[in-house]
């Protein structure tokens, strides 16, 4: 069937045999979750790193507390947009509006000062309760006379979530690390404004889908009304790849025969709220990725490779970037194909993003070969002990019966040699001008500014260039986050099919498998953080305690977040799907904000325990919470009443 209102494009105008809307809306999801995740990335780091570089110098306890209460908020406003998008603004207006908001947020987070900063992190959470529902339930919407190809649509619309949460952590971490905060948060506004273009011009490609009042046609010729207001998108790892459909947005109350009674109703809803209070502990842990984490891989983590291990990481770095822009960007030339004529303005939007987006992937990739570290030598004062001079001044002035300093009119100067890492080739015995970041006295982070640039620092040096060294990478604290992306599409086909065989457990058991995993990631950063002695403000341990950590989180994720959704979509009957859904939400939401609070105690913790201390913590939560999950497995079962 195909009508105007709800079209069902012929075979020869589908894109990889889906409508060509999937894929407009799969453009315009990845560059949002690219603007989010890029955002993320950035947040905690912009907020603790020195004045000096650019930061608001904030302690770590106030920089995750601001984190706590955003990530937070960020799942509290889907809940309203959703209604919103149902009674008044339709679905497609809904994500125009978000996708507006957001922009300006962004825009706002751009100009760094106090008032834009808190105004753009306002618009940011208002402008995702408004995209994030309504953009899946399109997506629904879409399907609706083809549901047995809305599983695989989800698919390629899941991908599209990945592949925009990977490209935002690496290239806006990499822009804002790098380059400048200001940059890395507007590099984030300028894809979410093209984004918005290329959904604004495209939307004559739905017909009526989206638009407010819209009701889809099945095939059989019953009109449903699809609602905003439950398809709220929870994480980015609902795992689509799973039958029947497990992710959030496509998650819809089984066909029950007959009326359940009361107390099996009860007994359901009674399991909702037990998953939904064990939620909390996973993501008030896993939540620690743009936190606690980010702040060990800042200032913990051996980030500074050489040699062999250098070569490996731009090798392995080129291969993680390249790959997924050259699939997307196929994908991209086979939708100009099918829809150019259609909606051709729409497809130079999304044509100049990616022109965009590969030359920013380019430029990174330079930056990081031709990167090279040189050995460089200048003069510091000598440190002086602030008592012993003052000894000394009191005693000759004793002597001479007139107060003079101690300290000669030419401070007495010492030569030190340092490694600084430069993309722009140096020549041996020329002059560069450098600044230490953290005003230490040429201690600190050191890096090469132009002669002009220097007036504005307070710790500045000219030195001398001695020699090249071998080369060395620095991998950006914000890298680290890519994994959780990279590690989900490698492993989410495998656990599908796990969950097909005889080994598929219950819920509550695939839900404590997840939890022990996410601890078991977070011992290994206990172990990693076992050298660290009690109160360091910093260290060089492997990273490789990081890339294990985010293994096992992600293999605990793709557990538990496939199928926490999906089970609330079973157990709730159709009245009340709504409302448990918001219960989910809600927990998600008390969630990330824990995870916040809680990290924000990271230097406290620390000084007393040891960091070991403090990531035990998190490792002895959910691997207990799994173990009481496993307790009561029997009993949960039970309380189903046969739903699997």
């Amino acid at each position: 069937m195909s009508d105007a209102a709800n079209p069902t494009t012929a075979p020869e105008d589908q894109v990889f045999g889906h409508e060509p809307g999937l894929f407009l809306l799969f453009f315009t999801e990845m560059w949002e979750r690219f603007s989010y995740y890029g955002m993320r990335a950035l947040l905690v780091l912009f907020l603790v790193s020195e004045i000096a570089g650019g930061g608001w110098g904030w302690s770590r306890e106030d920089a995750l507390y601001l984190y706590a209460i955003y990530t937070g908020l960020v799942y509290l406003t889907p809940i309203l947009g959703g209604i919103m998008a149902d009674k008044v603004l339709g679905y497609r207006g809904a994500v125009l509006l978000g996708a507006l908001l957001m922009t300006l947020g962004h825009a706002s987070l751009a100009f760094e000062t106090a008032s834009t900063f808190y105004i753009g992190l306002g618009l940011l959470i208002l402008g995702n309760g408004f995209f994030k529902p309504n953009i899946s339930t399109i997506v629904g919407q879409l399907y609706a006379n083809n549901a047995e190809r809305k599983d695989a649509a989800y698919t390629i619309f899941y991908m599209g979530i990945n592949a925009g949460a990977f490209l935002g952590i690496l290239l806006c971490g990499f822009v804002g690390e790098q380059i400048g905060w200001s940059y890395g948060f507007g590099l984030a506004g300028i894809f979410m404004l093209l984004g918005m273009i290329m959904f604004q011009l495209g939307q004559s490609i739905f017909g009526e889908i989206g638009t407010l009042g819209y009701k889809a046609e099945t095939a059989g010729g019953t009109q449903v009304e699809v609602s905003g207001a439950t398809a709220v998108t929870g994480t980015e790892t609902e795992n689509p790849f799973q039958s029947p459909s497990a992710d959030a947005d496509t998650a819809k109350p089984p066909v029950k025969i007959g009326e359940e009674s009361p107390d099996v109703i009860r007994d359901r809803l009674i399991v909702v709220g037990i998953l939904s209070f064990f939620t909390i502990f996973f993501w008030m842990a896993f939540e620690q990725a743009g936190g606690s984490l980010t702040i060990f891989a800042k200032d913990y983590t051996q980030r500074v490779l050489t040699g062999s291990a250098h070569t490996t990481f731009v090798v392995v770095n080129t291969l993680l970037t390249l790959a997924p822009l050259a699939i997307v960007t196929y994908v991209l030339a086979n939708l100009f194909q099918k829809t150019f004529a259609k909606i051709p303005y729409s497809n130079l939007a999304i044509g100049l993003s990616f022109v965009m987006i590969w030359a920013i992937a380019i430029y990174m990739l330079s930056y990081q070969f031709n990167t090279k570290s040189y050995e460089i030598t200048f003069m510091v004062p000598v440190e002086v002990d602030e008592a012993e001079a003052a000894m000394l001044k009191q005693a000759e002035t004793i002597l001479t019966g007139e107060s003079s300093p101690i300290v000669a009119s030419e401070q007495e100067m010492t030569e030190v040699m340092r490694t600084i890492r430069s993309a722009s080739a140096l020549e041996e015995g020329s002059e560069i001008y450098v600044v230490d970041m953290e005003q230490k006295a040429g201690q600190g982070k050191l890096k090469k500014v132009t002669k002009e640039q220097a007036d504005e620092y307070a710790t500045k040096f000219v030195a001398n260039v001695v020699r090249e060294k071998q080369s060395e990478t620095e991998v950006p604290a914000s890298w680290f986050g890519i994994l959780n992306s990279f590690f989900i599409i490698a492993f989410a086909p495998l656990f599908s099919k796990l969950w097909e065989t005889r080994l598929n457990p219950s819920a509550p058991v695939k839900f404590a498998l997840g939890l022990i995993l996410l601890g078991l990631g977070f011992g290994a950063v206990a172990i990693g953080s076992s050298t660290i002695e009690t109160g360091a403000e910093s260290a060089s341990v492997s990273l490789w305690w990081l890339v294990f950590a985010y293994l096992f989180h992600t293999l605990g994720e793709l557990c538990l977040s496939p199928v926490g959704l999906s089970y609330v979509s079973k157990l709730a009957p159709a009245k009340l799907v709504g409302l448990m859904f918001g219960v989910w939400f809600f927990a998600t939401a008390i969630a990330n904000y824990l995870a916040g609070w809680t990290g924000s105690y990271i230097d406290q913790i620390s000084e007393q325990i040891g960091l070991v201390g403090f990531f035990l913590i998190y490792t002895a939560i959910p691997i207990a919470a799994g173990l009481v999950l496993i307790a009561l497995n029997g009993m949960i079962k039970k309380m189903m009443h046969g739903i699997e």
